[in-house]
Formats: structure tokens, C-alpha cells, sequence
């Protein structure tokens, strides 16, 4: 677990010098981040997972979710996602 969080982060620390041109990169985080409170909810509802650890996606994953929707969609009205 360790190792992923720490390969995210050096693929968020390059992106940040050029999102535009790294969107993958954000791409695949917006993903880890969507996918987060799914897993969640799916463990939640099964009872695997305590109510109490949704606060943790505030601050873990759904506050992301606005900085990647918004570099993807400048990606998406500036370049049509290509990838050069």
C-alpha cells in the first residue's frame, strides 16, 4: 500500500510542473479517486467498513475532485486530449 501511495505521489509532483501536458497523470488520479468512495460505499454496505471512516474521503478523495474534473476539462477545451 505504501509503495502506491508513494508512486501517486511522484506522479502528481511531475504532473503539477504541467498538467496539460502530464493529463494521464491526472487522469488516473481523478480514477483512484472516484473509485475510493465506491469501495467504500460497497464495504460500508456490506458492513465491512464503519460509518465513521466516510469522513475520511472529505478530506482523502472528494475534495480532489474538483481540481482534476477542472485541469481535465481545460485538457479536454484546449487540446482535445491529445497527448503531445
Amino acid at each position: 500500500m505504501g509503495m502506491v501511495i508513494g508512486v501517486y505521489g511522484l506522479g502528481y509532483w511531475w504532473a503539477s510542473y504541467a498538467p496539460l501536458v502530464h493529463w494521464p497523470i491526472v487522469a488516473v488520479g481523478l480514477l483512484g479517486k472516484l473509485f475510493g468512495p465506491i469501495g467504500y460505499v460497497i464495504n460500508f454496505s456490506s458492513g465491512a467498513a464503519p460509518a465513521e471512516f466516510g469522513y475520511t474521503l472529505i478530506t482523502n478523495d472528494l475534495i480532489w475532485w474538483v481540481p482534476f474534473v477542472l485541469i481535465l476539462r481545460t485538457v479536454h477545451l484546449k487540446t482535445q486530449w491529445k497527448l503531445s
